[in-house]
């Protein structure tokens, strides 16, 4: 059975930066589509950023378009999650998960908080 485990998370102040990773072990992610999801206090999870099992492809929300950048090695079994520019409506916990088949995610992480104060 395939892990995610998502790391990198932290406080970081208004304007900064952070990386997250997501790391799979007990089998392989290289043949998925992975995506990022957050979820803030009081709000529903909510998707971030997904990338095709090649990384040639990729999608952001609108609310991250320009400022984050998802990439994965697939050598590593790792995806990632650059955050750039980050604003306070940042804060939330990020989930990674791997595109099982059409619209189904799956193998969620744990999740990693990250807190961004203005």
């Amino acid at each position: 059975q395939v892990q995610l485990v998502e790391s990198g998370g932290g406080l970081v102040q208004a304007g900064g930066s952070l990386r997250l990773s997501c790391a799979a072990s007990g089998g392989t992610v290289r043949n998925y589509a992975m995506g990022w999801f957050r979820q803030a206090p009081g709000k529903e999870r909510e998707f971030v950023a997904t990338i095709s099992w090649s990384g040639a492809d990729s999608t952001y929300a609108d609310s991250v378009k320009g400022r984050f950048t998802i990439s994965r090695d697939n050598a590593k079994n790792t995806v990632y999650l650059q955050m750039n520019n980050l604003k306070s409506e940042d804060t939330a916990v990020y989930y990674c998960a791997a595109l099982l088949s059409k619209n189904q995610w799956g193998y969620w992480g744990q999740g990693t908080q990250v807190t961004v104060s203005s």
